[in-house]
């Protein structure tokens, strides 16, 4: 059995996909209910594609707003998603609450156990598995742990994986409240007063969030006050939209922190437990279920005896540059959400006016915000591999997403040659919607993540050997 700690929307999404691949896993979490809060708002394209992998999405579609563009640190002109090559260019506004309870649905759909008021106070791993100790409860046993537990996580803790960074010197603050008076659609708006953004929740609530000059120091202010919040928005904007009835008032800082490893034996780590920096952009939740969807098919393999133990060590390999990439990110679009001095706001402009002069850099942005650039090492191969398969339209009305539902590896034959391959769903197409980078593509091998295995040019492609090496 494999043992989740934490069930917010990464340790749900990492459980469902441990279940879909055939593995045993319990959930435990220290809280008796879900958390009513919500910090993350936003779902982004590459994270829409994965649910779609699974056939959810619609779920979220439902509920969420989507919204064409987003920002890069705070700037005026917004990165324009409508370009990106997905099925999903935009960003969907949806409160983390439902992200995590629309998750929770889908894993205990999928026969997840979630035990709520379990609170993990210690574990210890040998080599055969790991014991893990819950307060006031007989302890566990599991074949595999894995941290989900957010910035704090006890798994990283007493597994004695480092966590190494810099401390916060940046307090933004946020405020749910009810506005009298609120202004039209999204507000984001920034000078050397401070900058804030805010945007509409549903149930007639509002968030507010932002940061001024004041918030720039090495010690966590107190507690935040509807007073305090109001003065900052007045500040900045002139007024304070009516603001009223606080529903949840926070700060948070800008803390950079990676954990050296996401794996230390029969313990592993993902989301927040992971990686901790400044919520710029929503990008954090996103990664985090990434994490999870690069874990979960290795895992299960791993856990039903299909794949040796080494195709964890990939795990790692694979997702820490990613958590880099976007730590180094968030430094970068922290700094110049704090850019309040003349040189601050001269160097804002500059930027913003490059991203709406120059399309192929505000398509970068977004590419690598959205997570739809992330692509694996491939070594000397085909040039896919290691990339994001796109949602190719094939013949037959479907689509390479929506073949993936199953979780398995998908062998796509695109000249109707190759060789069924046991182990692996085999799809052939006669005729595909060409996407630039699979031109000339006469066969591939896509994970359950949607990331391409292996592919071939010629017409005699061997997948056989392809679908053998498919746990490296």
């Amino acid at each position: 059995m494999i043992v989740i700690i934490g069930a917010g929307p990464v340790g749900l999404w990492l459980a469902a996909e441990l279940r879909l691949g055939g593995a045993e896993v319990t959930v435990l979490e220290a809280r008796t209910e879900p958390n009513p809060h919500s910090r993350a708002l936003t779902i982004h394209p590459r994270t829409l594609e994965l649910l779609a992998c699974r056939g959810i999405v619609e779920r979220f579609l439902a509920e969420g707003r989507p919204i064409p563009d987003g920002h890069f640190g705070g700037l005026d002109d917004r990165m324009d998603f409508g370009v990106l090559d997905t099925p999903f260019p935009f960003t969907l506004a949806l409160p983390q609450a439902r992200t995590e309870a629309l998750l929770e649905e889908h894993a205990l759909a999928a026969g997840v156990q979630v035990r709520r008021g379990h609170e993990v106070i210690d574990l210890t791993q040998d080599a055969s598995g790991v014991t893990v100790e819950v307060a006031g409860r007989s302890p566990m046993r599991a074949e595999y742990v894995v941290g989900c537990d957010g910035t704090r996580s006890i798994v990283r803790e007493n597994t004695g994986i480092a966590f190494p960074g810099t401390a916060a010197t940046v307090w933004g603050w946020l405020g749910d409240v009810v506005l009298d008076d609120p202004p039209p659609g999204v507000v984001n708006t920034s000078g050397p007063k401070g900058g804030l953004m805010v945007v509409p929740l549903p149930g007639g609530v509002h968030r507010i969030v932002g940061g001024d000059p004041a918030s720039t120091r090495p010690d966590r202010p107190g507690e935040l006050a509807l007073d305090e919040l109001r003065a900052k928005v007045v500040a900045i904007t002139g007024g304070d939209f009516g603001m009223r009835d606080p529903r949840w008032l926070s700060r948070f800082g800008n803390a950079t922190r990676q954990a050296e490893h996401y794996r230390k034996g029969r313990v592993l780590l993902a989301g927040d437990a992971a990686h901790m920096h400044f919520p710029t952009g929503g990008v954090g939740l996103n990664v985090g279920l990434q994490d999870a969807a690069n874990l979960g098919w290795k895992l299960a393999a791993v856990a039903t005896g299909a794949a040796p133990d080494t195709l964890l060590d990939t795990y790692h390999d694979e997702r820490h540059p990613v958590g880099a990439e976007l730590l180094a990110s968030t430094r970068a679009q922290t700094a110049l959400m704090t850019g309040y001095t003349p040189e601050g706001q001269a160097l804002r402009a500059l930027l913003s006016d490059l991203i709406a002069g120059v399309p192929t850099l505000s398509r970068t942005l977004a590419e690598r915000v959205s997570g739809l650039s992330v692509a694996y090492p491939a070594g000397d191969g085909h040039h896919l591999i290691g990339t994001r398969a796109p949602d190719l339209a094939l013949d037959g009305d479907t689509s390479l997403f929506a073949l993936l539902h199953a979780g398995r590896h998908l062998l796509l034959d695109l000249t109707g040659t190759v060789r069924a391959v046991e182990g692996v769903t085999l799809h052939r197409a006669t005729s595909v919607v060409p996407h630039t980078d699979w031109k000339g593509v006469t066969a591939a091998l896509i994970r359950p993540d949607g990331h391409v295995a292996w592919a071939d040019d010629e017409s005699n492609a061997d997948a056989e050997a392809a679908v053998a090496r498919r746990w490296g």
